[in-house]
């Protein structure tokens, strides 16, 4: 059948029927997290023969579009009016795919969303980016009625799911576990003996990132020959730069003048397409991910630098430490300057652990691609639409 999608479970073919998917999130030209993946998902969905449409999420009207995907309303924070319109454009759609994000929609602790939810006629998943271990009464009040208002729940990871259970009223709505996505790409060939390694960070800059610890660790890196390179990718995230202006940024060109590094450290604030992206990350040695947050339950940076076959250096957040347990990289303390020269120090001068973790990372690769991920979402919708009565 035309479009029809095949993928052998266990002992059987499964056939999925195209469906129309209405994703309910930020898109491009907004650059965010959710934007990307939803453009991500949305394109493996369609690659498997699904219609594909976006209600996009803005914070005031806008007339650019740059979305790959057909983009078929607007949620506007600042206008109330847009919600009946949002829903009845994802009304039309077989599945609406809500992603989750406190600061995403409109009111307290993005409470708008509920609105949406409360006009939707047709089976809907809601995408749980953020699940917070420690959430104010309002956020837990606000995603109980999330849950309780979808036919299903997505968690990225098995402590992400464990969190929502412990913090929240799950009651019966299903919960199921589909890991964030990533363009899995063949990695270089090991790097020469004679080349200067490459570390990278990149994504979205703001406080909570944690580069000024790497910048502080590369001082106890000047021995090394070649010296390291240090690379930090990306721009100042948008609503940070709005409340804050580049103070963040700043500050750790300060830092690298005052540890003395500058000849260790480049600052690249461009904003990358994914061609662009995808040799950035290929050209690093290793990708340290020094997060202050204790509670990052997702990463999509984290998947992609896997996904690419690149070793991992991370704080130990959630989704560092279930992703990376099998070896595909090395975990730190928070904040720890000295365990993280350590942890640097070993993966670019022992070339037999940086092959290991590598190894480890092509190993995982393939359950993480974009189309197996969307493959899972399309089994997922398939058992809710068959209750409805919707070929999926």
């Amino acid at each position: 059948m035309s479009g029809q999608f095949t993928q052998r479970g266990k002992g059987h073919l499964v056939n999925l029927r195209p469906a129309s998917y209405g994703f309910l999130s930020s898109s491009p030209p907004t650059a965010c997290g959710l934007a990307t993946f939803t453009t991500a998902l949305g394109s493996a969905l369609a690659r498997q023969g699904a219609d594909v449409r976006v209600v996009r999420v803005l914070d005031s009207p806008e007339d650019r579009v740059t979305s790959s995907l057909r983009v078929i309303g607007e949620l506007i924070a600042s206008d109330p009016t847009s919600i009946d319109r949002a829903a009845d454009a994802l009304n039309g759609c077989d599945v609406a795919l809500i992603q989750h994000e406190y600061g995403l929609f409109g009111g307290r602790d993005g409470s708008d969303v509920l609105e949406v939810l409360d006009r939707l006629r047709v089976p809907a998943v809601a995408i749980l980016h953020t699940v917070l271990p420690h959430p104010t009464d309002h956020q837990v009040e606000v995603l109980n009625e999330v849950i309780r208002s979808a036919d299903c729940v997505v968690v990225m990871t098995s402590a992400a799911e464990a969190t929502l259970r412990n913090v929240n009223d799950v009651g019966e709505t299903p919960v199921s576990v589909i890991p964030h996505g990533a363009a899995v790409t063949r990695s270089k060939e090991c790097r020469l003996k004679s080349a200067r390694p490459v570390l990278l960070t990149w994504g979205l800059i703001g406080p909570g990132k944690g580069i000024q610890w790497v910048i502080d660790a590369m001082k106890n890196l000047r021995d090394i020959d070649p010296a390291p390179l240090y690379v930090v990718a990306g721009r100042t995230h948008p609503k940070v730069f709005a409340h804050e202006g580049d103070s963040y940024r700043q500050s750790l060109v300060k830092r690298v003048v005052d540890n003395g590094v500058e000849g260790m450290v480049h600052f690249d604030n461009s904003y990358r397409d994914l061609p662009s992206l995808k040799a950035l990350i290929e050209s690093a040695d290793v990708v340290v991910l020094p997060y202050d947050s204790l509670d990052q339950a997702t990463s999509g940076v984290l998947v992609d630098a896997v996904a690419a076959g690149r070793p991992v250096i991370a704080t130990a957040f959630p989704h560092a430490k279930e992703l990376l347990n099998t070896g595909a990289g090395i975990v730190v303390a928070h904040g720890d300057v000295s365990a993280l020269s350590r942890a640097i120090r070993r993966v670019i001068t022992e070339a037999d652990v940086a092959s290991a973790m590598a190894v480890e990372a092509r190993r995982i690769a393939p359950t993480l691609g974009w189309d197996a991920v969307g493959f899972q979402y399309r089994k997922l919708t398939n058992r809710l639409l068959q209750r409805v009565g919707v070929g999926a």
